[in-house]
């Protein structure tokens, strides 16, 4: 059999070289704590995943030519585009859509045998997300399970355009069509003694070549935050992006985001929130503490333990910028952290 010979990542056209310090990613933490084996080399190179997003799959692996990705609820296609939100405004242009929905550090569908981040969308067509609904537990008056399409008619949309950092360094701007997560939690009318919101991500063997084939990550994935930060006027729940419904490799049908964290805060397919008194474990923490702690504040100032955070890289082409303290959105939220 002839062997496959696939150009490196630098040696792509339009792809500029990046420091060598970006390659690293959350794989070596699997290595240092000592659970690699060959089929554990998951999680994709950050510059490695810009290659060619058509080129053919070395591997040899089959995978499912891309498809309609995207959630719609039946006869509510008429809410997209929303209305922009002109308050959050950008210092950068838009990353173009393309990149945007194609580049996802989404570990429930990355393929062990397959790890370009780029490639993630051929493997989310067998996820279902019609009918979504999620359930709602804890210190709160209304519990139960809720549906998401009730939840946007009560609510309504609107979009809005907000900067995105990875604790990986690489950054995008996206216009994210959602609502504000405050007005969600008011509908639930938490109770006084809830400090804490934890969420969980749908998780299913079945649906998810992630979930079913890379069995040492602790699923499902579960993130938190603290009760001000998440009624923060920033903290949104998106159902869109570029004035479409999400495609499922964003995160469909709901995933959360708070633009001032990097990106693992910004919990995916959300199936459930929990409302606590105390601070919860959360997914990455749980794999190695000491690198991804709770509060994950975009920050030059704080390194990560294996990289510097002072610089950032805006995909897709590695253009090289300055990391903004609370990417930028120190104005609405330095207040929640200078007690």
């Amino acid at each position: 059999m002839a062997n496959i010979i696939q150009k490196k990542p630098w040696e792509q056209a339009g792809i500029k070289p990046i420091d060598e310090a970006i390659y690293y990613n959350r794989r070596q933490i699997i290595k240092q704590l000592g659970l690699t084996t060959i089929g554990m080399m998951a999680a994709p190179f950050v510059l490695g995943a810009c290659q060619n997003p058509a080129q053919q799959n070395a591997t040899g692996d089959s995978a499912p030519q891309e498809k309609s990705n995207t959630f719609d609820f039946e006869g509510m296609s008429d809410l997209y585009p929303a209305t922009r939100n002109e308050k959050y405004t950008l210092d950068r242009p838009l990353t173009k859509e393309y990149d945007a929905t194609h580049y996802n550090n989404f570990y429930e569908f990355i393929n062990p045998r397959d790890v370009s981040i780029y490639n993630v969308y051929k493997y989310v067509e067998p996820f279902t997300t019609s009918d979504w609904s999620f359930e709602v537990s804890g210190l709160v008056k209304n519990k139960g399970k809720f549906d998401l399409e009730d939840i946007i008619k009560k609510i309504g949309l609107e979009e809005r355009t907000y900067r995105f950092r990875c604790v990986e360094r690489w950054a995008m701007a996206v216009p994210w069509t959602g609502f504000p997560l405050a007005k969600l939690i008011k509908l639930f009318e938490p109770k006084n003694e809830a400090t804490h919101i934890r969420m969980v991500t749908y998780s299913n063997t079945e649906e998810m070549i992630g979930v079913r084939t890379q069995h040492w990550y602790p699923w499902p994935y579960y993130e938190g935050l603290r009760m001000d930060e998440a009624m923060n006027e920033l903290a949104f729940i998106a159902t869109g992006i570029f004035g479409k419904p999400l495609p499922k490799q964003n995160g469909a049908p709901m995933r959360l985001v708070v633009p001032w964290k990097y990106g693992y805060k910004n919990i995916k397919s959300i199936v459930k929130f929990e409302f606590i008194n105390k601070e919860p474990e959360t997914f990455w923490h749980k794999i190695a503490p000491n690198e991804y702690p709770f509060i994950s504040n975009v920050n030059p100032e704080v390194p990560h333990p294996r990289w510097s955070q002072a610089m950032e890289y805006l995909i897709p082409d590695g253009e090289k910028r300055p990391t903004l303290k609370y990417n930028g959105y120190g104005e609405f939220v330095a207040g929640l952290y200078e007690k």
